[in-house]
């Protein structure tokens, strides 16, 4: 029986322990969409995690919907990510990038054109702007001809990480961001080539992903996806034939992993619903490593490694209040609770001062 303190392949990476880091918005880049030295240090804090995920990098202006944080389009990001990746690599750790395009997710005040989407939808949550939370606006139906743009995108996003020296990428299809609202039939009306069918949903997903095999090979390249109800409003009608023709489709591509965020105990951030959970159905199809996000403890971890369904466990708010998570679940120290009034703001607190378990004993 695997336990969570095993290695693991995945991929072309060989992780040390099966405890994955969480793509984690936590606003600390600059408006221009560039890391900062404080990024440097906490992915670094953090190095002990089987993998980092990096949080959701935008991989255009288009796609950068969200306040103060990172990109992946232009020389400057890649510079500034390339001293994160050699932070990480020198406390001994691996490091991933998560290319993401937030859609109708962003708002014009940050982006500086109208948000897109599949079609044209509103989701029904605030949008961030640096005045603060403002309503959602209608998104604009990216065109047909747009969308070789936007496959284009990803690819040059996933060849500036490797350039940054990341140890691969993973291509964000979940939580309500673009690739999933084109994907989950309340928020595609499309009558295109990628709306309708199952098939022609998965279109876009399936693109994005060969261009980014392309640059960064299939063995370094995953997949997140959230067929967990509700998330940004966007959701679907018949989940379960959905997310199993994704996980098919990118099997066949032979992806290092498939990420699934879970309909969680205790709910989360952005909503949840009733959905059953959907990973039973989806492990028969996808035989790579699947690994599972949402509120997980170690007792939940080791149940569903135990039992099968997962290969490794995806931890997102324990890592941001514990920089040692592994060794603090290894021996039982009890967690730090994450501090969430500086979830999403810009300085050093909440961000950087967690203490470790042995700073903790040294001044007990």
């Amino acid at each position: 029986m695997p336990t969570l303190f095993e290695p693991l392949a995945l991929g072309a990476i060989t992780i040390p322990n099966r405890a994955i880091m969480a793509a984690l918005t936590r606003s600390r880049s600059t408006r221009a969409h560039v890391p900062t030295a404080m990024m440097v240090e906490y992915y670094a804090q953090r190095a002990s995690a089987g993998l980092i995920t990096s949080e959701a990098t935008a991989v255009s202006q288009q796609g950068a919907g969200f306040t103060y944080t990172p990109g992946l389009w232009r020389v400057d990001q890649v510079e500034a990510w390339e001293a994160v990746t050699k932070a990480v690599h020198a406390r001994g750790g691996r490091i991933i990038a998560q290319l993401a395009h937030n859609g109708r997710a962003g708002h014009s005040e940050v982006i500086g054109e109208q948000p897109v989407s599949a079609s044209a939808t509103v989701a029904p949550v605030d949008a961030w702007t640096y005045d603060g939370p403002k309503p959602s606006e209608c998104s604009r139906p990216l065109e047909a001809e747009e969308i070789p743009g936007l496959v284009a995108d990803f690819g040059r996003a996933a060849r500036n990480a490797i350039a940054a020296g990341f140890d691969g990428v993973q291509i964000h299809a979940a939580n309500g961001m673009l690739l999933d609202q084109f994907l989950r039939d309340n928020c595609n009306l499309r009558t295109d080539d990628y709306g309708g069918s199952i098939d022609n949903r998965v279109r876009l997903l399936k693109e994005v992903t060969r261009a980014a095999i392309a640059v960064a090979g299939a063995d370094r390249t995953s997949v997140r996806l959230s067929p967990n109800g509700k998330t940004w409003g966007v959701d679907d009608s018949d989940p379960t034939p959905l997310f199993v023709a994704a996980a098919k489709m990118l099997d066949g591509l032979g992806i290092a992993y498939l990420e699934l965020r879970e309909t969680g105990a205790g709910g989360g951030a952005f909503g949840e619903t009733d959905v059953p959970r959907q990973s039973p159905m989806i492990r028969p199809h996808f035989k790579g490593p699947l690994v599972l996000n949402n509120n997980y403890d170690l007792e939940r971890a080791q149940a569903d490694l135990g039992s099968g369904l997962a290969d490794a466990i995806s931890f997102g708010r324990p890592f941001i209040a514990n920089p040692d998570l592994v060794e603090r679940l290894r021996d039982g120290t009890p967690l730090n609770l994450p501090r969430t009034e500086h979830f999403y703001t810009q300085g050093e607190e909440g961000y950087l001062d967690y203490p470790t378990r042995d700073e903790m004993k040294a001044v007990a």
